[in-house]
């Protein structure tokens, strides 16, 4: 019957503990071990909840004495009744997370249950999935090759765009992509892009026909795509090659002459035209212009009003920003102002063309 009443709880979300009069650890389910990452499921409190305190024995260490886990058990052991915490979970680059624990006096033994585990569990996944995409964006500002600046606010934890700069063969790459959806599926679909975007291929078009081809093999339904845009400067001819799959928003130019708006009919990735055949299309440049890669989050974000801040907005910016760092400050400062909290992602790449 012990065993049977063990399974039902390693089968239930929410974590449990259970600790005799001594504060040894008798038991944990399935829940609470993973919530706390413990290899151990009974021994000494600092053992299974892995708190980080050396010094001493479990209840003597120099944190002991602060440690709130410990003293709901004896608050609980002290009053010979049930008593109510709540908890703060320190865990680095996950953040900090909360949750109340309940202990019940059982006999001689005291059974804690922590509310609001689950939750916490699933937030702690999320930090770890911020902190991974978090890894996959590139520098804040370029060092070598052409100098560029952006900016990425993802309007849930995990965002969908994919912004990316990087040197091959010595030239500059740019790529940004923009996929389906929100959220978790949004954010997997992006690590797919990451995954499957070839950095060693100094075509546009070739690179985006390769990820397409990798999309097929996916086998989604109509609803998932990716829209991108890539582009390759080369500075000693002067000239951007580019490439664009069902963006919505123009790559932008500024120039001693104004502002070119450079938009490409072609079909996102998706499994719409399974085959299409993108290409590579090329713009010469002058030294000093500013080349502007933006997702339709930057142009179609609403203020209260209902007022999309759009592409006019963007390229006032632009107009009155001397380079590509100066045009990512005043467009983030812009877009705050404008809409205050987002819907969508916003990401955008400035290059200053050398």
């Amino acid at each position: 019957m012990a065993n049977l009443y063990k399974r039902i709880l390693d089968s239930i979300p929410t974590a449990a503990i259970v600790l005799d009069g001594a504060l040894r650890v008798r038991y944990t389910n399935h829940a609470f071990r993973v919530l706390f990452r413990s290899q151990r499921p009974k021994g000494s409190l600092r053992e299974v909840i892995s708190c980080g305190e050396r010094e001493g024995e479990c209840g003597k260490g120099v944190r002991c004495a602060y440690c709130t886990f410990r003293g709901t058990f004896l608050d609980a052991r002290a009053g010979d009744g049930t008593a109510f915490r709540k908890l703060i979970l320190r865990s680095g680059e996950e953040g900090t997370l909360s949750f109340r624990i309940k202990v019940t006096p059982l006999g001689k033994l005291y059974l804690g249950i922590l509310d609001g585990a689950y939750e916490t569990e699933i937030a702690r996944e999320m930090y770890s999935a911020q902190s991974i995409q978090q890894r996959l964006l590139p520098a804040a500002k370029g060092r070598e090759g052409t100098p560029y600046s952006f900016m990425y606010i993802p309007c849930r934890e995990i965002g969908g765009d994919l912004p990316d700069v990087y040197e091959t063969e010595g030239e500059t790459m740019g790529f940004l992509a923009d996929v389906s959806g929100k959220g978790i599926s949004a954010g997997m679909l992006s690590a797919f892009v990451k995954a499957g975007w070839d950095r060693s291929e100094v075509s546009p078009a070739r690179a985006l026909i390769g990820l397409n081809a990798k999309f097929q093999e996916l086998n989604l339904d109509e609803q998932s795509y990716v829209t991108a845009a890539a582009v390759r400067i080369d500075r000693e001819k002067k000239e951007i090659c580019y490439c664009v799959a069902g963006h919505n928003a123009p790559l932008l130019v500024k120039s001693f002459q104004g502002i070119d708006e450079i938009v490409m009919n072609a079909p996102p990735i998706s499994n719409w035209i399974p085959e299409f055949r993108y290409e590579d299309r090329r713009i010469g440049y002058r030294k000093g212009d500013i080349l502007v890669l933006l997702t339709d989050g930057v142009t179609e974000s609403r203020n209260q009003k209902g007022e999309m801040f759009s592409l006019e907005r963007v390229e006032a910016v632009l107009s009155r920003s001397e380079n590509a760092e100066r045009f990512i400050e005043r467009l983030k400062a812009a877009l705050t102002e404008f809409c205050g909290t987002f819907d969508d992602d916003i990401t955008a790449i400035a290059f200053d063309l050398i």
